[in-house]
Order: C-alpha cells, then sequence, then structure tokens
C-alpha cells in the first residue's frame, strides 16, 4: 500500500513521531496505517486496551515492523483527556498530531461529568489534548502538524453552533425530525471543531506549530451510524450506495497528506478537501463567535482561556 503524494516525486517529509486519536477502526486505523508505511512512530489512542492492541496486530500484520504504542484513554471524559494530554506531553515530542476520534450519540447521553456526549467526543477531547500538548514544554520550541478530522463544509453550513446551547438540550431546534437530531448534533459539533482550528491557529501564529483541519470524504463503514434509526438511517444507507463513497484508507490520504505534505509547510488555519483549501461557512470564520466558543470550551474542561 501507497499513499498517492509519495507518487508524486515530492520528498517525504520526516515525521518520526506521531499522535492519532480514533485508530481502533476505519479512517483512524487507516491513517496509522499510512504513516507507519512511512517509519512514523504512532501513538496510538483508542477507548480500550484490547482494541487499541487488536487495531496495532492488524497494522503489525500488513507493516512489518510498525513502530506503535498503544495508548488508552475515554475521550469522552474531560479528567482522561487531561491525564492523557500531560502524559503525553511528559513523554512525547510528536512531529504530528491527528485528531480522528468522534461518535455520534443521543441527544439525551450525557457523561458522568454533565457535558454531552458529542460535544465531549468531538470537540472539547480535541481542545484539551490539542492545547495541551501546544503548551507544553516539548513542543514550546518544535515544528509540528496537528490535523483535525472534519467534515463536509458544504453539509456544515446547515448547522451552525448554537454558543446558548452547547449541549443540545434545544432538541426541536436542532431539528423538527426527531431521528435526525442525533446527526445535528454531530454536525454542530464537527463545526467545533473548524471554529478551534480558526481559534488555535490564531494562537499559534509565528510558532512551529501549525493547525489545520481536513475533510476524508463520504465515507462508509466508519461506525458513526451505529444505533440511526428513521431518515438518518435512511440516509446512511444512501451513503453506503453511493457510487463515489471512499474507502476508510482512501479517506485517510487527505489528513495524512495535510499532516505531511512539504507544500503546507507553515500553512496554519486552513481547511482541506481532496487536496485543495476550501472555505468553511462564515459563520464559523467569525472571531468574535469563534473566541466565544473558546472561552465557553475553556469553562467546561477547567482550562485557562
Amino acid at each position: 500500500m501507497s499513499d498517492p503524494s509519495e507518487k508524486s516525486g515530492s520528498p517525504v517529509p520526516e515525521v518520526r513521531q506521531a499522535i492519532v486519536t480514533g485508530c481502533t477502526r476505519g479512517i483512524g486505523e487507516a491513517v496509522v496505517r499510512r504513516l507507519a508505511a512511512r517509519g512514523t512512530s504512532v501513538v496510538m489512542v483508542g477507548r480500550s486496551d484490547t482494541t487499541v492492541r487488536r487495531a496495532a496486530d492488524r497494522i503489525r500484520a500488513a507493516v512489518p515492523g510498525a513502530d506503535l504504542r498503544p495508548e488508552s484513554a475515554d475521550l469522552s471524559l474531560v479528567r482522561d483527556v487531561r491525564a492523557l494530554a500531560d502524559r503525553l506531553a511528559e513523554t512525547t515530542s510528536p512531529d504530528v498530531v491527528i485528531n480522528n476520534a468522534a461518535v455520534t450519540a443521543d441527544v439525551r447521553a450525557h457523561t458522568d461529568e454533565g457535558i454531552q456526549l458529542t460535544l465531549a467526543t468531538n470537540h472539547l477531547a480535541p481542545s484539551v489534548l490539542m492545547r495541551t500538548l501546544a503548551e507544553s514544554g516539548s513542543l514550546r520550541d518544535a515544528r509540528a502538524r496537528f490535523v483535525v478530522v472534519g467534515a463536509d463544509p458544504a453539509v456544515l453550513e446547515r448547522f451552525p453552533v448554537d454558543l446558548d446551547d452547547l449541549h443540545a438540550q434545544n432538541a426541536r431546534a436542532l431539528s423538527r425530525v426527531p431521528s435526525m437530531r442525533r446527526f445535528a448534533a454531530y454536525a454542530r459539533s464537527k463545526n467545533m471543531n473548524t471554529m478551534f482550528v480558526h481559534s488555535l491557529a490564531r494562537r499559534l501564529t509565528g510558532g512551529g506549530i501549525t493547525v489545520n483541519g481536513a475533510h476524508p470524504g463520504v465515507i462508509a463503514h466508519t461506525g458513526l451510524s451505529r444505533g440511526a434509526h428513521g431518515l438518518e438511517r435512511a440516509l446512511t444507507t444512501m451513503v453506503r450506495l453511493n457510487p463515489l463513497r471512499k474507502t476508510p484508507d482512501q479517506g485517510a490520504g487527505n489528513p495524512v497528506w495535510v499532516a505531511t505534505d512539504p507544500g503546507l509547510h507553515g500553512v496554519n488555519g486552513r481547511f482541506f478537501v481532496d487536496r485543495k483549501e476550501v472555505a468553511t461557512p462564515d459563520h464559523t470564520l467569525s472571531p468574535e463567535r469563534c473566541e466565544a466558543l473558546w472561552q465557553l470550551s475553556a469553562e467546561l474542561t477547567g482550562m485557562q482561556p
């Protein structure tokens, strides 16, 4: 297996160590496999030791000699993410950090910390992890690329973040169709990812760390549709039947390209689809909205704003 970017003749940049979340299946596992094939040492972050080790075994079978370090953490829990981030800040100096972990959960599902599950996993987890690593001594003077795996900006335009309802308590405002509400909450969380990219990028300007967003494309079999019903299930079936859909390995190509391509050196605060920079919705670009989300996220996670 090879990365299409490697066929272009461009030199492969040195990526000695990477951290990848959500890597026990689908796109995340494919991202790790591609990085490992380049000779990169990868810290694999998943929910449980068992699932991470099984994924690592599959990757080593495909890439003999792959240098993999399993790490487990429940990314829906701020306390677990903070402990993970502190651990990694002390033990790693990554050249690449790719946040891929995401869920689609019932809007009524909350963690034992009182945070809506989709919000906690999809937005707060990468916020805490990437902020902690960016502010750590091990990366303060280093060069590193942070990549947040996002979703299609054209679709997300219809789901602006409600800054007064981050926990998605107003179900009817999410969607008048009950079966679509968990997807709407997911879409909002992916817009939060984009707003976080813009906010963190502004704070990192002039330093050695860059942060960008990357859409993997329309992917079937990611696990995000488990539990879908009604209209959401019908749309999921359409995705599976879409002749333009990508495999997880194909979907991994764009995030890995953003993380490693020499031509993107120094590029910061952008979003890429199919290896092309695209604009994100206006409601994700407003500095005032982005700053408000940053402040609210800091309050929810106990971090300094």
